[in-house]
């Protein structure tokens, strides 16, 4: 079962799977897709991209957190041009913690890597790109090292309850200049975009923990 947005790189892995014995039972382009697709087909394994409509955030990579959750015996080998370091650890905790695999894309240019990552998820074994666990060891080591003297300063002053405008002449700044610190800040902490919660408390939280 293979989900990926972009219908070349799609094309691509279903003939390089197919060529390399596979069955491919269903090929989709969204998080919504895989899902059905999953529930109609039951795969032996799922091969998905993170980002994927609508959002293109990190759609792909939340369905398969969701998949693991109903189906904990799944295997999963997700595919990412970036390290979403919030549900990548998720996904790797997710189940039993086996059949599970997170690659970069570039690991999909060497093919032989690829198919034999995609044999282990599949038989039950664990597969993380060394650039994945980097990044989930920094994170739990300190989630705001990698933000600037100013940024910091920033989101301390949101932490106190101020508004951009307060931070703003606090620091006799634009507005608008605090409003980039600010989104800096939410993307460095990795924060995802959800209905269900709120990136600016979240950041507030991660600095309280820090």
């Amino acid at each position: 079962m293979l989900a990926e947005d972009s219908v070349l790189l799609r094309d691509g892995l279903v003939g390089l799977l197919r060529r390399c014995g596979h069955e491919v039972v269903a090929a989709v382009g969204d998080a919504e897709a895989l899902v059905a697709a999953v529930q109609e087909h039951s795969p032996d394994v799922v091969v998905t991209d993170v980002r994927m409509p609508p959002g293109f955030q990190d759609e792909g990579l939340h369905a398969a957190v969701r998949l693991r959750t109903e189906r904990p015996a799944l295997p999963v080998l997700v595919l990412s041009q970036y390290v979403q370091r919030t549900y990548a650890a998720e996904l790797l905790d997710s189940g039993d913690g086996t059949g599970v695999g997170y690659l970069l894309k570039d690991r999909v240019g060497q093919i032989e890597e690829f198919v034999a990552a995609l044999h282990k998820v599949a038989d039950g074994g664990t597969v993380v790109d060394p650039e994945v666990v980097r990044q989930l060891l920094r994170r739990r080591r300190d989630p705001l090292e990698q933000l600037t003297p100013r940024e910091r300063e920033v989101l301390a002053l949101v932490a106190e309850g101020r508004s951009n405008g307060a931070i703003a002449q606090e620091l006799v700044v634009s507005e608008a200049a605090i409003g980039k610190h600010i989104g800096s800040i939410l993307t460095k902490l990795d924060l995802p975009v959800t209905d269900q919660t709120h990136r600016r408390v979240l950041a507030v939280l991660a600095y309280l923990r820090a």
